[in-house]
């Protein structure tokens, strides 16, 4: 049984929760962070000093955090090929893509503009950062389309461990009010991601609380 600390609201979170679905694992999540606090008490900051979401822990193992260090625990561990392959170049090549989809287009993405846009009041946007950080965004994304139309994942024909890291942030990057080029091979991706169950059961959540007004 995984033990999981962290709001159902925090994109992080929905990252690991929806790689907990894939691989369907059983869990128990508590709500930590944000409007629900608990993340500074003594106990939490002994099992993550940083006091962030998530955390987790597997059984009576030691408590993990870093959301990619957990992704890539609970894969080695309970996943297999193709979402985490045994070649070791292939499965190089999955990570490789995870961590450039955290790098460039997780971080790009949620305190450059999903900030700026929900967790900012309307009175205080900036929108020429708004678009600078878009511009940024979207020539990553260009990259991301031009893999996307070869394939029907980040990585091949088959869902990954990078997808798990690049896919959990379209739900928000689709549904706020921002310019979008379009994209038609990110779209059908996206499209698809909305098909799974564990996708729209994790990801695909409100954000309201989360909202600046």
């Amino acid at each position: 049984m995984l033990t999981i600390w962290g709001r159902q609201s925090s994109s992080n979170v929905q990252a690991l929760m929806w790689c907990v679905g894939e691989l369907g694992l059983d869990y128990q999540r508590h709500d930590v962070g944000h409007r629900y606090g608990g993340n500074d008490t003594p106990d939490f900051l002994a099992m993550n000093p940083n006091g962030t979401v998530p955390v987790l822990k597997d059984g009576d193992g030691e408590a993990l955090f870093e959301t990619g260090a957990i992704l890539r625990y609970l894969a080695s561990r309970y996943a297999s090929s193709p979402f985490w392959p045994d070649d070791m170049a292939a499965r190089a090549q999955v990570d490789m893509w995870a961590e450039w989809s955290k790098i460039n287009i997780a971080l790009e993405f949620t305190s450059p503009i999903f900030w700026r846009v929900v967790r900012t009041a309307p009175k205080d946007r900036d929108p020429a950062a708004i678009a600078k950080a878009l511009d940024v965004l979207g020539a990553k994304l260009d990259i991301a389309e031009q893999r996307l139309e070869q394939h029907a994942f980040l990585v091949g024909d088959d869902l990954t461990l990078a997808d798990i890291q690049f896919g959990h942030v379209l739900f928000r990057y689709f549904d706020i009010d921002i310019m979008r080029p379009e994209r038609p091979a990110l779209h059908r991706y996206y499209q698809n991601l909305t098909t799974r169950p564990a996708f729209r059961e994790h990801v695909m959540v409100s954000y309201e609380e989360l909202r600046v007004l």
